[in-house]
């Protein structure tokens, strides 16, 4: 059967990368063991497909197509860095079902959105001797709507949603004694760092702007990309981090060029050895390709998908075909079952009551025994708050927290994550901002009260939702009861 869908499998695909407003087309065929490049096309868009009409951005696209005469239809898309959302967990043993239940329990606590409204990808990492980590990769519905939206426009079949990072840079190639890989890679307008290690992602983050100016003039800060390359590697568990050997730097120009010499130093501190790509080794992608080939996410996703090595974070929604539909709203068992898993429904609710009146009334039994010594505790610990004057109530805390409240928007345009508060009074936060507007309203407010000081913006991802971490210290003395 394996054989079967293999062969079905086109021997011809059309990659696709979004940058930006840059969109860049590679055709890519499969001629046994290697694979070749037939058509290749570059543009850029009228706004960000992030935020732009897809239909109008398709109409873009299909005359791109046709000025290159690329008539592929069948395509795989290799969705931005920047609209990731990314979630780490350590994994206890526990059952398969369970984990299931954990990692969605994580992403309704971890992700500014509910997962229904996410598509998910999870990657696991285990470093030798180490627990297990799920890497959960979100990436909003809405922006998958539009995708499809702009491809169904430009006329084209779309095959699989994927992350072209992760197609450069296969997580599985890392595994076992070949150590762990941070790969940099420098778009036109920004940077994504991807941390790969123990057969799995362990991080991701986007530095957006970190591209000033254009063309050969294009410059990545390096002290800003080196700063990220130390925080996140500093921010990984011991056990994938003591793994990670080299750093892979892809991109195309003089930009990527500068960032790789700039950061040899930076990276030798942290034991990581830089490497250049400048060309895909052979079978890197699961064929052989071209020296020549274009080191990037589209000739990555196109390439992976005809030699069947996927990436294992698909994102394209399922696809429903017609006779599933008719089916599902016709099928003749349908009434039955319905009935029957609502008498069921039924008798389980009527046991669970049953069993809940015996609980109560054991409990009743049991509290009537200890409800005398329970009193007496109570009046102990009553006495204690009274003639303990140094009792602390964490009254302090209750302040930090009401003055982040007040500073924080009502409409709910920035939310808090996580927030520490430490004995010395340096408080953490992890927040998530609409935007960049409403990140900076909310320091500006932050900053501006007077019991918070040396407020320090760590780090803020991404551009809409922005994910951002700050910390200030508590000026103000802890309340005493």
């Amino acid at each position: 059967m394996k054989e079967w869908f293999q062969k079905q499998r086109p021997q011809a695909v059309l990659g696709l990368a979004f940058d930006g407003t840059h969109v860049e087309a590679v055709v890519v065929r499969r001629d046994g063991h290697a694979a070749g490049i037939a058509q290749t096309a570059a543009g850029t868009f009228s706004a960000d497909p992030a935020k732009a009409d897809p239909v109008v951005l398709g109409v873009e696209l299909k005359a791109m197509l046709d000025a290159a005469e690329i008539r592929e239809r069948r395509c795989v898309v290799a969705l931005p860095a920047s609209w990731v959302l990314s979630l780490q967990s350590m994994l206890p043993e526990l059952s398969d079902e369970d984990t299931r239940g954990l990692l969605q329990l994580e992403a309704e606590n971890g992700f500014p959105f509910p997962p229904e409204a996410l598509g998910i990808a999870v990657s696991r990492s285990q470093a030798a001797g180490g627990p297990v980590y799920a890497t959960q990769l979100a990436v909003p519905l809405e922006q998958i709507a539009k995708v499809g939206s702009m491809l169904r426009a430009a006329r084209l079949t779309p095959m699989s949603f994927t992350l072209g990072i992760a197609a450069s840079q296969l997580p599985g190639k890392t595994g076992g004694s070949g150590g762990g890989v941070v790969a940099l890679f420098v778009g036109a307008r920004d940077v994504a760092l991807l941390a790969v290690a123990g057969g799995g992602i362990a991080a991701l983050r986007t530095l957006e702007p970190a591209v000033q100016g254009e063309g050969a003039e294009a410059q990545v800060p390096a002290d800003r990309v080196g700063r990220e390359l130390r925080v996140t590697t500093g921010q990984l568990p011991p056990t994938l981090r003591d793994s990670l050997r080299g750093l892979r730097i892809f991109g195309t120009g003089a930009a990527a060029d500068r960032l790789a010499a700039e950061l040899a130093p930076r990276a030798e501190a942290l034991g990581l050895e830089v490497e250049r790509v400048v060309a895909f080794a052979p079978g890197e992608l699961g064929l052989k390709v071209p020296v020549s080939a274009p080191v990037g996410a589209a000739m990555a996703v196109a390439t992976r998908y005809l030699a069947g090595t996927a990436t294992g974070l698909e994102f394209l929604p399922p696809q429903v075909s017609a006779w599933q539909q008719f089916a599902g709203k016709h099928s003749s068992g349908k009434l039955m079952l319905a009935a029957k898993v609502g008498g069921a429904v039924v008798a389980a609710v009527s046991l669970a009551f049953i069993v809940q009146q015996v609980r109560l009334t054991m409990l009743r039994s049991e509290w009537s025994g200890m409800a005398p010594k329970v009193r007496e505790l109570e009046t102990l610990q009553q006495q204690i708050k009274r003639y303990r004057p140094w009792f602390d109530d964490s009254v302090r805390s209750l302040g930090i927290l009401r003055r982040m409240t007040e500073a924080f928007p009502e409409n709910g345009d920035v939310t808090a994550k996580t927030i520490e508060i430490r004995e010395s009074g340096q408080v953490i936060c992890s927040a998530t901002a609409k935007d960049r507007v409403a990140m900076n309203r909310t320091l500006a407010k932050l900053r501006a009260t007077p019991d918070i000081a040396e407020l320090q913006l760590e780090q803020s991802p991404g551009e809409a939702p922005v994910q951002f971490n700050f910390n200030f210290r508590w000026a103000a003395g802890p309340s005493r009861p």
